[in-house]
């Protein structure tokens, strides 16, 4: 072999070395592309999962098993003996001498039963002694005060449970549905037609919760509520 023909396949040999450290690299970027996008997935997934957990209402409550439901008929007091338990029985946060900060809405309820007003207590979800639970009232005026320590959705069936009352698509404490009597629940003045248990709270709403005959519903079906200021 001559020099040139060394020469040669040493160049040759230069050449498939560099092909082959080519080849490795796309490999290996090929690889860390495909880890990545796995990654990206399982992160979208997760992100959806917990995005999900948060905003949509939670499950409707049974309320047969609640500590200190008030099964009788109306009105129902404030009564918060059995408030912790409940609390804990819906899965909302705890008592806190601090009312939340994290969440902070207002919503108005009027009550009705076969024709007649019922009042709202003051005091509801509020122990003097432990502190606050995250749906309460602080007077009579049917202003409930959504503040909770984290973000979350409360739905009216956890506002009866926290009140203490029997709500069920077809019960309001001891008054169920029979006889041509039935609940009927209005959200801004337009009926609700799903299950009155999972009806999302949200800022400003005029809610009105009707027991009786058609011809004993409120005329018109209240559909506004003029929030004070600062509310």
């Amino acid at each position: 072999m001559n020099a040139r023909q060394a020469h040669r396949q040493r160049q040759q040999a230069a050449r498939e070395r560099q092909a082959a450290l080519r080849r490795r690299a796309r490999r290996r970027r090929v690889a860390l592309v495909a880890v990545l996008a796995v990654a990206l997935v399982a992160g979208i997934g997760a992100w959806a999962v917990s995005a999900a957990s948060h905003d949509r209402p939670p499950p409707a409550t049974g309320p047969a098993s609640l500590p200190g439901l008030q099964t009788g008929p109306a009105p129902w007091s404030a009564d918060t003996a059995g408030l912790a338990g409940r609390l804990q029985a819906i899965g909302v946060p705890p008592l806190s001498p601090m009312e939340g900060t994290v969440v902070h809405t207002h919503q108005h309820l009027d009550l009705y039963v076969d024709g007649r007003k019922v009042t709202v207590p003051a005091g509801i979800g509020i122990d003097p002694a432990v502190g606050y639970a995250p749906l309460h009232t602080h007077d009579a005026s049917g202003v409930i005060h959504v503040e909770s320590p984290v973000v979350r959705t409360y739905t009216l069936g956890e506002l009866f449970a926290v009140w203490g009352v029997r709500f069920t698509p077809s019960c309001l404490g001891g008054h169920c549905a029979g006889g041509g009597r039935e609940l009927r629940v209005y959200v801004n003045g337009t009926a609700y037609r799903g299950d009155p248990t999972t009806l999302a709270l949200a800022a400003h709403q005029e809610l009105v919760v009707a027991f009786g005959t058609p011809a004993q519903l409120p005329s018109p079906v209240p559909s506004s509520y003029r929030f004070p200021a600062g509310l």
